[in-house]
């Protein structure tokens, strides 16, 4: 089936999920775009509500108004055309189906020509996705522990040079959902996939899992775990061992040695920390308030926790970059990050967090570029160093290595995920560096994509498209600039960041152009 459908005038990229007027991508957004695909897909069949709000909210319980806005909004999308918003059919306590024109279509824009470039090819090494374990108890806030023996068990796996592992959060995608082994396999380029359950009771932990080859559905391995729960840390890596054995036996004893690894002393503190992670990697400043407590708790039982410091330091990096660069921020940021770097040497995630920090708060960014390869060198399958660090190496005018880093990135996340943003966003800044503004256009909408509400995103759209002779809709991405965030300074930015001139020069010339205050 064709990803790419014509729409009369308007172009759908389901790959992309973005929605084309001519050669121009539209404002609506992944979930409004992944409704319309469900709708042009059927083939003017109807389409239930409850198979809507499936494909759209997959997982979560939502209020069916939910997805009468978006059905809304994707008919004034398409009432740009005459009669346009009455492709989209209403069938009175049935659901919608989509009745205007359709046919398949090639699209050769930069953008869908680059999603299509980027999608997983098959790997030249054994490759596995894990996917999210069942929590099997009655108690839904205890998710985050079997979300806790998952995340550690990529760790290991990331660690192991000759394993390409799926990040979290395109393998994540995949909870509450029928797997689909093969699709999934397909669809991440993952080899291998990795599913299980978990179930706390009292001071133990029952763990099952199993390991299938995702071509042929083929369960390669299998077991349960009946522990303590001291013994949390032996059984991850047990499972992770068990896995590697499965698939790659002949991997050296002293790769299969980098899996195990320094873990907190303290239990308390490490169920702290699972509790605070999902805070934490919301991004947004409310989110971060609610994970600091915990993390300092997690300090107050081990002051040396490396991973801990990381996560609070990227808590007040939040707080300070988003929520009104507070001085108190600012020095918390640092001295959690520097903790991190010197307590995290044997850890991936802990020198990627207080590198990302170190670079964009303390602008010492040798020493974070020091910290992004140490981690990548630990874990070579590791997402977070790669994101963040090509943030980091963007802003500090480090084009070509940040290209490098997204491009591993997007490789191992290959799904339409929010962390994803990250990427896009240092692909918007690296192409500018580099003159290749058409590209850096494409890469910021699909930073926008991803965070519309994020005005940085929009600042990285205004000057490629003025650079390109196209001030009208510079002047409009302006707009939104402003509208996200008044008090927007372009000399402030710059300065905040610490830009070095060869970005913030031409970066302030194309903005003044686009009319955001200097």
């Amino acid at each position: 089936m064709a990803t790419t459908h014509q729409l009369g005038p308007f172009r759908l990229d389901g790959q992309a999920k973005i929605l084309f007027h001519g050669t121009e991508p539209l404002g609506l957004g992944q979930r409004a775009v992944t409704l319309l695909q469900v709708l042009v897909e059927s083939a003017g069949a109807p389409v239930s509500k409850d198979a809507l709000i499936e494909a759209g909210w997959a997982g979560l319980v939502v209020n069916e108004g939910n997805l009468t806005v978006q059905i809304a909004a994707v008919r004034r999308v398409l009432g740009q055309e005459p009669d346009g918003e009455n492709w989209i059919e209403t069938l009175p306590r049935r659901g919608y189906r989509y009745i205007g024109p359709v046919s398949p279509a090639e699209d050769q824009s930069s953008v869908a020509v680059a999603m299509r470039e980027a999608a997983p090819a098959p790997p030249d090494r054994p490759s596995i996705a894990v996917l999210p374990f069942q929590y099997l108890d009655d108690d839904p806030e205890q998710q985050y522990f079997a979300d806790g023996i998952v995340e550690e068990i990529i760790t290991g796996l990331a660690r192991i040079k000759g394993v390409l592992v799926i990040a979290r959060n395109s393998s994540f995608i995949y909870r509450g959902k029928a797997v689909d082994v093969k699709q999934i396999g397909r669809k991440l380029g993952a080899r291998y996939v990795l599913e299980g359950s978990v179930r706390r009771a009292g001071g133990r932990v029952r763990v099952a899992a199993q390991l299938i080859e995702a071509g042929t559905g083929t369960h390669l391995w299998a077991e349960r775990y009946d522990r303590e729960f001291e013994d949390i840390f032996k059984l991850q890596d047990e499972i992770t061992l068990s896995v590697v054995g499965a698939i790659e036996p002949n991997l050296r004893e002293a790769e299969i040695e980098r899996v195990k690894r320094k873990r907190p002393d303290n239990l308390d503190a490490y169920d702290l920390v699972l509790r605070a992670m999902p805070h934490v990697y919301s991004g947004t400043p409310e989110e971060a308030v609610k994970g600091i407590p915990l993390l300092e708790s997690a300090l107050a039982l081990q002051a040396d926790y490396a991973g801990a410091h990381g996560l609070l330091a990227w808590c007040h990096e939040i707080l300070f970059v988003r929520a009104g660069h507070s001085e108190d921020n600012r020095v918390a940021a640092i001295r959690h990050a520097r903790a991190a770097l010197a307590h995290g040497r044997d850890d991936a995630t802990a020198l990627g967090l207080g590198g990302f920090v170190v670079a964009m708060v303390e602008h010492d960014r040798a020493t974070a570029f020091h910290a992004f390869e140490q981690a990548l060198a630990l874990s070579p399958s590791s997402a977070l160093p790669l994101l963040l660090g090509a943030i980091a190496l963007a802003y500090g005018g480090e084009a070509e290595r940040a290209i490098d880093y997204c491009e591993r990135a997007l490789r191992i996340s290959p799904a339409q995920d929010r962390a994803n943003y990250y990427s896009y966003h240092a692909l918007s800044i690296a192409f500018f560096l580099t003159e290749r503004y058409e590209e850096a256009a494409n890469a910021a909408r699909r930073a926008i994509q991803s965070g519309p509400n994020v005005s940085v995103s929009h600042c990285f759209l205004v000057a490629p498209l003025v650079k390109l002779g196209r001030l009208e809709e510079g002047k409009a991405a302006a707009s939104r600039v402003l509208a996200l965030q008044p008090s927007f300074s372009s000399a402030a930015f710059c300065a905040a960041l610490a830009l070095p001139a060869a970005l913030a020069d031409p970066l302030q010339d194309a903005w003044r152009e686009a009319g955001l205050p200097t």
